[in-house]
């Protein structure tokens, strides 16, 4: 078993190391355990079926079609305008609009990175008129864009809410409400006192459209999310059934509404979506061989045992595994490190009798600041390649991003009940 064990972590680590790609790794040090240990061979196959032969799980690429039809639709230029003419022109004004609309679109797609690159195509020339640095507007609008994966409906959510049956995805999706809206709130601070000092966004007088007409213009995406989490409150429909209903109406008002969407278009976005879920997918499966290979050793009890046994205080626990996971999301997308740490932290957390709702809300924020936080900063890389400028060029605005959402992080740690306060009052 201790050998099995080894091969498992260690066999994992090595291919991470040589550079596989992460469903090799998985797959490949399952696989090794599982002939090593004479577990069977033939649960391969079987596992990597059970992986993804999952009914919720049918909502993650149709919302991730659902978001890339709304982001080739034009939403978001629409819903800028809106904003921007609500907001008005003060310092900081352009900043406040980039926050605020990268947490609506989050309501549509629960992506960081698609909702980033299409406010970032929207915002950042704009934002550099009026004396933004593009590095700036470049990292407020990727720390903005991570707030989709808790706001729902989140992605993150779903695949969390598949590996941990008994939180379930309305819960999770309710528990995320309040501390995306934080977290969102939270930016807020240093794009205020940077604009401030810096001088930022005074004396924009572009021509701004009237707030009514903005309005009318951006009323289509303005009702996505009404009746996206509208329904799902209701009971009408589920969160998959959530997922198809946002890709028709997207469609709808893509093709036939602002008609920006050609068949071309719709045709690519089909392509493109597929892609990015069939990866995803593969890593899911894959990630099921591993899991069923250190369940069967016991193996991620065992590490668990391990962590308990480094200290008994729950606050202690609770910041050391804060400090793993932030460091992780800095190296790995989301789904990646749900994959590989929970089956390690949940007997933590089960040990410690935390909420696994709130709990799965503390590890999304982790992994929210890890989509801007170099060097495997997702949203960064998308925002900055339409700014024009290199990753590096951002650190310095990035850090008060990064401390303003650890702010609303230790918030809702220290206070359980901003995320289990909704799913509680709802019934979930």
């Amino acid at each position: 078993m201790i050998a099995g064990s080894l091969i498992l972590f260690l066999g994992f680590a090595l291919l991470l190391a040589l550079g596989a790609p992460l469903a090799v790794a998985l797959g490949a040090a399952g696989t090794a355990v599982i002939l090593a240990e004479g577990l069977g061979i033939m649960s391969v196959p079987t596992n990597v079926y059970a992986g993804i032969a999952k009914y919720p799980l049918l909502a993650l690429p149709v919302f991730v079609l659902a978001g890339m039809i709304f982001e080739r639709a034009g939403v978001a230029l629409r819903i800028v305008n809106f904003t921007a003419a609500v907001v008005g022109n003060r310092r900081g004004a352009q900043g406040l609009v980039a926050v605020l609309v990268c947490m609506f679109l989050g309501g549509i797609s629960g992506s960081g990175p698609a909702d980033a690159a299409a406010v970032a195509m929207v915002m950042i020339p704009g934002m550099a008129k009026q004396g933004y640095p593009r590095a700036f507007s470049a990292s407020l609008i990727a720390a903005a864009g991570s707030t989709a994966i808790l706001i729902p409906p989140s992605i993150a959510f779903i695949v969390y809410s598949i590996l941990v049956p008994a939180a379930s995805v309305p819960a999770l999706f309710a528990a995320g409400l309040i501390p995306g809206m934080l977290a969102g709130l939270a930016l807020l601070i240093p794009v205020f006192y940077l604009s401030l000092r810096e001088g930022w966004g005074a004396g924009a007088s572009e021509d701004k459209t009237p707030v009514w007409q903005s309005f009318r213009e951006a009323s289509w995406g303005l009702l996505a999310p009404v009746i996206i989490l509208g329904g799902l409150r209701s009971g009408m429909f589920t969160p998959t059934e959530a997922a198809v209903i946002a890709v028709f109406y997207g469609f709808f008002v893509g093709v036939f509404v602002y008609r920006s969407l050609s068949w071309r278009d719709v045709y690519d976005v089909l392509v493109q979506s597929a892609e990015i879920s069939a990866v995803v997918m593969i890593i899911i499966s894959l990630a099921g061989v591993f899991a069923h290979a250190g369940a069967t050793l016991g193996a991620f009890d065992a590490f668990a045992r391990a962590l308990i046994g480094i200290t008994a205080n729950e606050t202690l626990m609770l910041a050391m595994i804060m400090v793993m996971l932030l460091i992780a999301g800095m190296l790995l997308d989301a789904v990646s490190i749900f994959l590989v740490f929970l089956p390690i932290l949940i007997p933590i957390a089960q040990a410690f009798h935390w909420d696994l709702v709130w709990f799965g809300v503390l590890m999304t924020m982790n992994m929210a600041i890890g989509q801007f936080t170099p060097p495997m900063a997702v949203n960064l890389m998308v925002t900055s390649r339409i700014a024009g400028i290199s990753i590096e060029s951002t650190v310095r605005w990035v850090l008060w991003f990064v401390v303003a959402m650890l702010l609303a992080l230790i918030l809702v740690a220290a206070l359980p009940q901003l995320a289990l306060w909704l799913p509680r009052t709802l019934g979930y």
